[in-house]
């Protein structure tokens, strides 16, 4: 009888510590997933990100206009620019000037996937 009770408290003290690690690794799975959630939503805050930035690039004589004209253009992956015309001339153009005053430029920037071009005139 001695040795049926021994197997039997065998089996109880196993299945205990198989609970046990049970236990532990389903925590570690829920330590997993809240990291990969962590992770999942570090990169969604980067890929949304972006960086823009407006230069001065010229200004001339003639008084400041209340006409404004754009030219832009997007470029993918830093260099792929496709039928690209962010010109000064196009942007007078644009905008009905004929005396430019200023000229700026204008970057975004989308984790270098995607870059939009803007030159900006000013004038009359």
């Amino acid at each position: 009888m001695k040795k049926k009770h021994n197997e039997i408290d065998h089996f109880f003290a196993t299945t205990k510590r198989l609970s046990k690690f049970g236990a532990l690794i389903s925590k570690n799975q829920n330590t997993m997933t809240t990291f990969k959630k962590i992770v999942a939503a570090g990169c969604a805050a980067v890929m949304l990100a972006s960086c823009s930035i407006t230069l001065p690039v010229n200004a001339t004589s003639n008084p400041v206009g209340t006409k404004v004209g754009k030219s832009s253009g997007n470029c993918f992956l830093g260099a792929l620019c496709f039928g690209v015309d962010a010109s000064i001339q196009t942007a007078a153009k644009n905008g009905g000037i004929s005396k430019i005053s200023t000229v700026d430029y204008q970057n975004k920037n989308i984790l270098n996937l995607i870059i939009t071009h803007t030159c900006i005139v000013t004038g009359e």
